[in-house]
């Protein structure tokens, strides 16, 4: 019998066809940044007040200054109020002038809004101000919940219908719901179409990096992750750049979604299905035709008696997401992991999706945020190697927290030093996701892999729906969201310390009973396990 490790030596670990492959799976991870991140410029906040033409009746040819000062009151800093005006009176101009207007009521002709010439958001279409302030972090948990949706959903999937279709399926819905957004006739709708989004676009880095990772020898696997990963701050540092550009909430849907629509064609043709997750489903045949494939790329030639005597013990079997929580060491790592996940996706999100109240412009801030993470990458794939999983794990995570305590310490006048240190959590808040993208991948065996970062992953979208509802929580006391930001993240920490290091440890094809070997000894357990109707035994 001959180990799908052997027949990856002898087609290549990593030649050709993985490098070529490697480059179409890090194209759509863009698109997963312009729909993760995208939705803070289509919701981005202008400035506005309550509009008051009603006293053009009386003085058409007042000044828009005049006219705010007789029709809106001050706040205690001497601005505009946003969600209050006098109440309008039957008076002449004069009199008004001379005695001013004592009441106040609520926005009962709607809002007026400073926008950039040709500028658009769904705060100003939808007027989601005021007393309707509250509905954009909606959207924006409602958007996390698809997230949450598509890990457990898409995992599913890719587990039982193979990686390919779970990949191709995921944009498609993206491409449809993404542009879809674009036509909302209102929030609602919106809200809607951006669930699906979420559902689709948020995991797309999550199959992609499966699907990478099964290609390739396990030396390789931080590599396949981090090259992936890589190309999500190049997509932050682009979406920069076209929200600035197109100011119209509308245009920039159609602008970042339509282009899925080529990617889409090319990958229908030119992606391959995993040869690892055909094995593992009894699809001997055209595993052998794909690993064919993939030695002709690398320039090899995989000796035919090899390739009959592939097996791996145990193919027929099914497993589902069940079965992590029956075997113990799977189920104490998906309790520490789905912390895990929480933790950053808390940190991460509270970060990104708070960039307009640094004190910045918001599309530098932004640009400053995706160019940061291209340094947080390349740390993670170096340090991985080097420290390995485990120790990167905990000191990403506890100074991502520390950071967001440290926000709290410095003065709002100073706002450049407020963002150097939300950077420097941003920073660790991405380089712990990379972390996670890659130990997690490793923690689980090849049957139940996808199904297992699904439920990691699904752990970390709770803490996205919750992570813009915390940001209400100022309203109270305006330490309160970083203060959770920050504590959350460094309990994490202390419980990654429990996991056991998966450096250059060989991927596990099936699960096991008992806790698998950890260190070089572990190879052993690479790819058998003898199967039976009602449990899962020890090779």
């Amino acid at each position: 019998m001959t180990s799908f490790g052997q027949i990856l030596k002898e087609v290549g670990e990593f030649g050709l066809f993985q490098k070529r492959l490697l480059a179409a799976l890090c194209i759509p991870t863009m698109f997963a940044a312009f729909d993760v991140i995208g939705q803070v410029f289509a919701g981005v906040s202008f400035p506005h007040h309550c509009n008051t033409d009603w006293i053009l009746e009386r003085g058409p040819n007042l000044t828009d200054e005049r006219r705010r000062n007789l029709t809106i009151p001050v706040n205690k800093d001497g601005k505009y109020e946003s969600c209050k005006m006098f109440t309008p009176v039957d008076l002449d101009l004069e009199t008004i002038e001379a005695y001013g207007i004592n009441t106040t009521t609520g926005c009962i002709n709607g809002w007026d809004y400073e926008t950039p010439v040709g500028g658009s958001s769904i705060m100003s279409e939808f007027d989601l101000v005021c007393d309707k302030n509250g509905r954009i972090e909606a959207s924006q948990s409602i958007y996390m919940a698809g997230f949450l949706f598509g890990a457990l959903t898409f995992g599913a999937i890719s587990d039982r219908f193979g990686r390919r279709f779970a990949i191709l399926l995921c944009l498609f819905v993206l491409l449809l719901s993404g542009v879809g957004a674009a036509f909302s006739p209102n929030i609602y709708v919106y809200m809607v179409l951006k669930f699906f989004c979420g559902s689709s676009g948020g995991v797309i880095i999550m199959n992609t990096s499966v699907m990478g990772v099964e290609w390739t020898h396990s030396s390789k696997s931080a590599l396949c992750t981090m090259s992936i990963i890589l190309f999500f701050p190049a997509g932050l540092m682009l979406l920069s750049g076209i929200a600035y550009l197109t100011p119209n909430w509308r245009i920039l849907q159609l602008v970042l979604y339509s282009p899925i629509l080529l990617l889409l064609g090319f990958l229908y043709w030119f992606l391959p299905e995993s040869a690892r997750w055909l094995m593992t489903h009894g699809r001997k045949v055209e595993a052998q035709k794909e690993l064919q494939r993939a030695a002709r790329v690398n320039g090899k030639t995989v000796p035919e008696h090899l390739l009959d005597k592939l097996e791996m013990e145990g193919t027929v079997e099914r497993r589902n997401m069940l079965d992590i929580f029956r075997i113990s060491y799977l189920r104490k790592r998906t309790f520490i992991m789905g912390y895990n996940w929480f933790s950053i996706s808390l940190l991460y999100y509270g970060l990104s999706l708070n960039v307009g109240s640094f004190g910045l412009n918001i599309y530098l801030t932004q640009f400053i945020f995706g160019v940061v993470e291209v340094p947080a990458n390349l740390s993670v794939l170096t340090l991985v190697q080097h420290l390995g999983r485990r120790k990167c794990q905990v000191g990403y995570l506890f100074f991502g927290g520390a950071a967001c305590l440290l926000v709290l310490a410095i003065p709002k006048d100073l706002p450049v030093v407020v963002t150097i240190i939300a950077v420097i959590g941003k920073f660790a808040a991405t380089a712990s996701f990379d972390t996670a993208y890659v130990y997690t991948a490793e923690l689980y065996p090849t049957i139940l892999r996808q199904n297992g970062v699904g439920l990691n992953s699904t752990c970390a979208r709770v803490a996205g729906i919750l992570a813009p509802l915390i940001r209400l929580l100022g309203v109270y006391h305006h330490t309160i969201p970083m203060l959770i930001y920050g504590v959350v993240p460094i309990a994490a920490a202390g419980f990654s310390l429990l996991l056991p290091e998966t450096l250059n440890v060989e991927l596990q094809d099936h699960a096991e009973l008992k806790k698998p070997g950890i260190g070089p000894a572990a190879n052993r357990y690479s790819a058998t396990v003898l199967p039976t109707d009602t449990s899962i035994n020890l090779y």
